[in-house]
């Protein structure tokens, strides 16, 4: 009897769908942005690259490069941090590309410190970057895509941090672990409608803020042998490792799977 072999490359596929990941210039999101376009997804880059002096290109040149390489991309300079913000991007995202399929909050902010150290307007900033930011963009997210009827995608930033303590990040420990908590809350709301949504939970990865850490210094060398020490794969992350798990979890391939946050970190917390 002959059999017929899955399209395991359909599983993967998200030709035809739109997404959006907020933070779309930052580490995580040009990653995510790039993997989820090449795919095959048209996707908005949302991010505020002006503030705090960014380089206020950055957005647009992602843009460019994107589409240089074949993607469809579409960029706005606006951050999902206030509702009016978050309702002016899904505007934008509806008239540019038709609907919204995949929804990648990739947006993220830290201020180290312990209990002693931190201010309470320091634990707050981190509370609402983290937690309510991501509440405010997958409210309107799953409201659009319930009224769509088509189902859909939702993956959030988690971290390692939410499950392994450190010292110096208090405020980012606690966003981190809620953030997976809102995962599941998420999850369970949404999942009856065919709308999944999981997290994402990096480890330590190459980017403009740890590069340093990559290269060969005394300094560098010594703390990236005492962090390497700590993970199981014998290595710190790069941006590669990344992409697999966000195209993943955006598409068919992880259609049973939801409020699970995919620890992407060479079994750091297993250990």
């Amino acid at each position: 009897m002959a059999i017929e072999l899955p399209k395991i490359s359909d599983l993967f596929s998200l030709a035809g769908k739109s997404a959006l990941v907020t933070g779309g210039a930052g580490s995580l999101g040009s990653t995510a942005s790039k993997a989820l376009a090449g795919a095959g997804a048209q996707v908005t880059l949302a991010d505020d690259v002006t503030l705090a002096g960014g380089d206020k290109d950055k957005l647009n040149n992602l843009v460019a490069d994107i589409r240089a390489a074949g993607g469809k991309a579409n960029g706005i300079n606006l951050r999902a941090d206030t509702e009016e913000h978050v309702d002016a991007i899904l505007k934008f995202v509806v008239e540019k590309q038709g609907g919204l399929d995949i929804l990648m909050v990739a947006s993220g902010f830290n201020k180290p410190g312990n209990s002693q150290q931190a201010t309470l307007a320091d634990f707050n900033s981190v509370i609402e970057a983290n937690v309510s930011q991501f509440f405010l963009i997958c409210r309107a997210a799953g409201k659009l895509m319930l009224e769509q009827g088509r189902g859909g995608k939702i993956v959030l930033t988690s971290s390692v941090r939410s499950r392994v303590a450190t010292n110096n990040s208090i405020a980012y420990c606690t966003s981190k672990a809620a953030a997976s908590m809102l995962t599941q809350c998420l999850s369970a709301e949404l999942a009856p409608h065919g709308i999944t949504v999981n997290a994402i939970g990096p480890a330590l990865f190459r980017s403009p803020l740890t590069a340093w850490l990559y290269e060969d210094s005394e300094r560098a060398n010594t703390i990236r042998k005492e962090l390497v020490a700590r993970i199981p794969a014998g290595r710190l992350g790069e941006s590669s490792d990344l992409a697999g798990a966000v195209v993943f979890l955006s598409s068919p391939a992880s259609n049973f799977i939801s409020g699970h946050t995919l620890f992407v970190d060479g079994g750091f917390v297993t250990v």
